[in-house]
């Protein structure tokens, strides 16, 4: 069965993306810790990070470092933090969340945003990516 992220990916789950190649998606996060909390993901549905071959490893590290990087010129932040976790669905996915305080990091302390607020913030960090 397709994992919410491969519907995502298929276009059958509407998402605010931001980037996207042949081999790599990223898209808001719909239950942000903070405006611009960004998910990068493969577009081959693995379970867990490790499990990923040597060259799409690093081709999401790449693509996700691509990406912390039109947050950091969109998103007024001290820092982009990245985490990897992967509980939360089985496909790999990074976090990229602009960070002010440690609780931005906690997955503890969330913002609420409208459907506005999510495309302006899509929009916004889409147009820093070079």
């Amino acid at each position: 069965m397709s994992t919410l992220f491969t519907k995502i990916i298929n276009g059958e789950i509407p998402s605010y993306k931001i980037a996207e190649d042949d081999s790599f998606l990223a898209f808001l996060d719909i239950n942000p810790n903070a405006k611009g909390h960004t998910l990068c993901i493969p577009k081959v549905e693995v379970n867990k990070l490790l499990d990923l071959d040597k060259d799409t490893y690093l081709g999401l590290m790449v693509f996700s470092r691509k990406v912390g990087k039109a947050i950091e010129r969109a998103i007024d932040c001290k820092r982009v933090g990245m985490s990897v976790i992967g509980l939360e669905v089985p496909h790999v996915h990074v976090h990229l969340i602009p960070l002010n305080d440690m609780k931005d990091a906690t997955f503890q302390h969330k913002v609420t945003l409208t459907k506005e607020e999510f495309e302006a913030i899509a929009s916004k960090i889409r147009s820093k990516i070079e």
